[in-house]
């Protein structure tokens, strides 16, 4: 890729290969900073994330994912990247996990993409069947998560998805429910992570997110 002196554009000299790659799609400025395309994808994503003050409660701002589900092309963006992140994980994921609720509208489509199943983690009481268990502490009290029996098996490596990471809680006692079924968690990848919560620091497997404050 280089710059015609006539055109000031960015062209592709004459019998370079064009390929699909993200990786290929890089160009390097006079400033000599590299540009990604998915730089400019993320860019779109956190520009379109949306922000709420005192939801649910005074001093809290709330991030909002949905905004970008409203926007198809951003929402492409967002599901292109996860899946990038995802194809990445070493060892390659077997299954991926998305967390009650938010998990399941990007843990679907990544489970879709990647050709290998996806399983809900839901709360306690909203699934039949054997299942397997796992109580966690909350800020204001204590839940738990649940998983069915047989859909994560032992020695497989397991994706987690969710939309946030906070205070990490949820995220360490999904990563608790899979190691308990005998699994190995492969890579637990977020949307958004909120930094100044330091729930990354709660967990002892490979942590990733696409925007972060």
């Amino acid at each position: 890729m280089g710059k015609c002196p006539t055109t000031g554009r960015w062209e592709r000299p004459a019998g370079e290969p064009l390929s699909k790659s993200p990786a290929a799609l890089r160009r390097t400025l006079p400033s000599g900073r590299r540009i990604t395309m998915e730089d400019t994808r993320v860019k779109r994503i956190t520009e379109t994330i949306t922000a709420h003050p005192d939801f649910p409660k005074p001093g809290i701002l709330f991030r909002d994912i949905f905004s970008v589900l409203a926007e198809p092309s951003v929402f492409r963006d967002l599901t292109d990247v996860l899946t990038e992140r995802a194809r990445a994980a070493r060892p390659a994921p077997d299954v991926v996990v998305g967390l009650e609720s938010r998990g399941f509208l990007f843990g679907t489509p990544l489970a879709l993409a990647l050709k290998i199943p996806f399983v809900p983690v839901r709360k306690k009481g909203k699934l039949p069947g054997e299942l397997k268990q796992v109580s966690f502490t909350l800020e204001y009290g204590s839940d738990v998560f649940e998983a069915q029996v047989g859909n994560i098996k032992a020695g497989q490596k397991v994706l987690i998805v969710d939309d946030l990471l906070a205070t990490g809680g949820s995220m360490k006692a999904a990563c608790d429910l899979v190691t308990s079924m005998g699994a190995t968690v492969s890579l637990c990848l977020v949307c958004i992570e909120l930094g100044d919560l330091k729930g990354k620091e709660k967990l002892r497997h490979p942590f990733d997110t696409i925007v972060k404050y």
